[in-house]
């Protein structure tokens, strides 16, 4: 079976808000598959962020895939919106989808998005085991490597237990890590199994950012070839 391609999806809450459309532009130039954004409802998380209005805008800008990350209570309200908005990826959390992660799968896809399933540091892994093998599977897991709500905290290496067992146990999944990557952490979590990288402070502070973009997928691609 073959790996789970390399995606390096640059979180765009570390770009210059006030030139989206143009900071979209320069990170898929320097080499970025996905834009990472961050949906926070200011109740699951106590930041507030962005809505489908910034990404219905910003789709009018940009072809790219936009890997929407829903830190809301009530994901289900978010699926009509982000769909008509152009939403690519919609990635809900298990903690609050534990009743009806059926159903929500189900409408993410009939609106032609790609669902996903994310996962706080404090919740087992076990917890999204059935989400990925259920007739309407997920088709990625997002392991938060810091807690949700929140750029520039440290990346949690004892995380990578929860992306080892991930990959061992789904060789084709794609698995995503959010949450204190950049060049130092990135080795610890392509070994472990990582193929989707979402970084933002460490790739929009940087003087090269792509170059950044360049170390994350090739530590990605080397882990793969091991």
């Amino acid at each position: 079976m073959a790996a789970a391609a390399a995606k390096i999806a640059p979180s765009m809450l570390s770009s210059d808000f006030a030139n989206l459309a143009a900071e979209a532009e320069r990170m898929v130039r320097f080499g970025a598959e996905w834009l990472h954004m961050d949906i926070m409802d200011g109740h699951f998380v106590p930041n507030l962020t962005i809505g489908a209005p910034v990404i219905e805008s910003l789709r009018k800008h940009t072809k790219a895939y936009l890997d929407c990350h829903l830190m809301v209570t009530n994901p289900l309200d978010y699926v009509d919106p982000l769909a008509k908005a152009g939403a690519s990826g919609f990635t809900f959390h298990i903690e609050v989808a534990k009743e009806y992660w059926q159903e929500l799968i189900r409408s993410i896809k009939s609106k032609g998005m790609r669902p996903g399933v994310a996962l706080k540091p404090t919740t087992p892994v076990e917890e999204v085991f059935s989400l990925v093998e259920a007739e309407d599977p997920v088709e990625l897991v997002l392991v938060m490597t810091v807690e949700p709500g929140f750029g520039g905290q440290k990346f949690m290496p004892e995380m990578m237990e929860k992306v080892r067992a991930l990959r061992n146990k789904y060789p084709a999944l794609d698995i995503e890590v959010d949450g204190g990557l950049g060049p130092s952490t990135i080795d610890a979590a392509a070994s472990a199994g990582a193929n989707c990288i979402v970084a933002g402070s460490s790739i929009f502070g940087a003087t090269e950012p792509a170059e950044v973009i360049n170390i994350l997928r090739k530590s990605v691609e080397g882990a793969q070839q091991n």
